[in-house]
């Protein structure tokens, strides 16, 4: 059996928070239907909650170090990638975009993504289309077709009928699978930092 590793990215706030209940559902849709076609997958998650004050320094510095530049490097070494944020004033959060502002533009090229985004109402469901999509599309990214925004009233049962939420989450999940497997595993590359001096190193000369 082969193995892909995948990460999560997770921009919630709180804890706990909806953005991680979506990150995941999805996380295990898309791992269920990676053993039905013989894969195993390893998950990775990454709270961005946990990262705030290094990625705030990296946007100053241009120099991510300990445990931002780690989980950059799992981003940027893995097989797919599971992104999920709260909608703010309609659109992905700050503490989410500012991460993806430092992942290099070409580190995500034709990388398998699936997007997710959560809010209060249904009025925000198109948050990851005109917002989410675009920010990975300009990295050139694979992203699946299949995006998923669950409301409030989506935990409770009470959303969408027709389309509901345990469906949109399979769906999407099965996607990102069959992105996944149909490809070969992701060599580990050499870490662009590498030849970067650290920041705190630097300081304590």
């Amino acid at each position: 059996m082969t193995t892909r590793t995948i990460a999560v990215v997770s921009a919630g706030l709180s804890q706990p928070s909806s953005t991680r209940m979506l990150a995941d559902r999805l996380a295990q849709a898309t791992t269920d239907a990676l053993r039905e076609r013989g894969v195993a997958a390893e998950v990775v998650t990454i709270e961005l909650r946990d990262l705030a004050h290094g990625i705030t320094d990296a946007m100053l510095t241009g120099f991510p170090t300990g445990e931002l530049r780690s989980a950059l490097e799992t981003v940027t070494g893995a097989d797919g990638v599971i992104a999920v944020t709260p909608v703010f004033m309609t659109s992905y959060s700050g503490l989410f975009k500012s991460f993806v502002d430092i992942i290099d533009k070409d580190a995500l090229r034709e990388v398998p993504v699936l997007i997710g985004a959560t809010g209060g109402t249904p009025r925000h469901s198109l948050a990851t289309e005109y917002a989410m999509r675009p920010l990975f599309a300009y990295l050139h990214a694979d992203v699946v077709s299949t995006a998923v925004f669950a409301a409030t009233d989506d935990w409770a049962g009470q959303g969408d009928d027709v389309n509901p939420l345990p469906a949109r989450i399979q769906r999407a999940g099965r996607e990102l699978a069959g992105t996944v497997a149909a490809r070969p595993a992701r060599a580990a590359g050499a870490d662009e930092f590498d030849a970067v001096p650290d920041f705190a190193d630097l300081l304590g000369r």
